[in-house]
C-alpha cells in the first residue's frame, strides 16, 4: 500500500529542506506539498498594489501559494519525482492538522525554523503544535 506524505511549505529554507528530505527517502510515496494561506497576513497586506477588498486580497495571497507550489514541484521533478500540491486557506496548524485528518495521511514532514527561548514562546511554533495534536507521525527537519 502505498503512504501519503504530507510536507507543508512556506518557501523557507527549513520547509525546502523537508520537501528535499521526502523526495530523497520517500521516492516511491504520494507526496504532497501543502502551503496555508493565512488571512492574519491580510490585515498587512496594505502593501499589495490593488488589493482593495477582501476577495482581492485572497486572490492575491492564492497567485503567490499557487506560484510557490508550482516551485516546489518543479524541484521534486529534478529528483524525478512527481509530486501532488495543495493549498488552503485558515490558520496555520490548525489548517495543516485538518488536512492530515481530511485527506488520509500517513506521515508529515515538516521544517523547523529553529527557534528557542523566548522567541519560541512569543512566536509560537508551528511544527511543534503539529507535532503535539497530529495523529500521525511527524518528523521534523531542521
Amino acid at each position: 500500500m502505498e503512504e501519503n506524505f504530507l510536507v507543508p511549505v512556506d518557501g523557507s529554507d527549513p520547509a525546502i529542506d523537508a520537501l528535499d528530505y521526502a523526495v530523497e527517502n520517500y521516492p516511491d510515496a504520494s507526496i504532497t506539498a501543502l502551503h496555508v494561506v493565512d488571512p492574519s497576513e491580510f490585515s498587512s497586506a496594505s502593501s499589495i498594489e490593488g488589493a482593495a477588498t477582501y476577495a482581492d486580497m485572497v486572490e492575491s495571497y492564492e497567485s503567490t501559494a499557487e506560484d510557490l507550489l508550482e516551485e516546489m514541484s518543479k524541484r521534486a521533478a529534478e529528483d524525478g519525482v512527481s509530486i501532488e500540491t495543495d493549498h488552503v486557506v485558515g490558520k496555520v496548524a490548525r489548517s495543516i492538522v485538518d488536512y492530515i485528518d481530511e485527506h488520509d495521511i500517513d506521515h508529515v514532514i515538516i521544517g523547523s525554523h529553529g527557534r528557542s527561548g523566548a522567541t519560541r514562546v512569543l512566536l509560537g511554533s508551528v511544527a511543534e503544535s503539529v507535532t503535539r495534536r497530529s495523529q500521525v507521525p511527524v518528523t521534523v527537519i531542521r
